[in-house]
């Protein structure tokens, strides 16, 4: 199992006292599926996809990646593991604007002691189509290029596991579209595992399996027949 959670709870404090946002939250991802979390805003669609990737702390319960619990990892193992196991998108692109696109993408890597860090780079910016675009800056791409670099960043170390909010918000439906092909894509080339938050009901519709958040409990749960070949 690549992800499990177990009767997870997430409150936070605010400034009226506690607030709760998820509630017994129990939920198993296979490897190489792909999982779509939908429901209203507030609904707490993100705060679950933070809860996965160890970037948001349960209250509650049990979070378990690749048989790791990450409830009981310090922030520098949390940080590890990401960095070794994780690639994470958001609908702002996060990118370090005084660096190329080439060294947005290759810099954790050379951070994580990858020895080809720019080769690796360069060859997730060309599969991604940015391969004359490596040595621009974000302030030099349009909206649609600066997520092809942050889908880069995230894919180059070859995560198990891709979690990504909201990665079309931001954008036309014609970027989007590409967009949603390329991740989709990354589960071909890496073999990764992808869960992503999204209101877009075309992106819901290709994901293997689609999980439905209300009030921050889980309130359906459907699983697609796939049509294509059995992988």
């Amino acid at each position: 199992m690549v992800l499990s959670l177990r009767d997870v709870s997430l409150s936070l404090a605010g400034n009226a006292g506690r607030v709760d946002i998820l509630h017994g939250i129990t939920l198993e991802v296979v490897a190489k599926d792909t999982l779509g979390l939908v429901g209203p805003s507030g609904s707490g669609k993100s705060s679950l996809l933070m809860l996965m990737g160890g970037l948001e702390r349960a209250t509650g319960g049990e979070v378990r990646a690749l048989g790791r619990d990450l409830t009981a990892m310090d922030e520098d193992a949390l940080a590890r593991f990401r960095r070794e196991h994780m690639g994470v998108v958001f609908q702002s692109f996060h990118l370090i604007p005084t660096m190329t696109a080439l060294e947005n993408v290759a810099t954790p890597l050379e951070l994580a002691g990858v020895a080809d860090a720019f080769d690796r780079a360069a060859a997730e910016l060309d599969a991604m189509g940015l391969g004359h675009r490596t040595g621009h800056y974000p302030a030099q791409m349009s909206g649609g290029e600066q997520q092809r670099v942050a889908l880069a960043r995230a894919a180059a170390p070859r995560p198990d596991i891709l979690l990504a909010d909201e990665p079309t918000g931001n954008l036309d439906q014609t970027t989007g579209e590409a967009i949603m092909d390329l991740l989709f894509g990354l589960r071909d080339r890496h073999g990764s595992t992808l869960v992503l938050v999204t209101h877009s009901r075309e992106l819901a519709e290709r994901c293997d399996r689609v999980v439905r958040l209300v009030d921050g409990r889980l309130d359906d749960d459907r699983r697609k027949v796939r049509t294509e070949a059995a992988e």
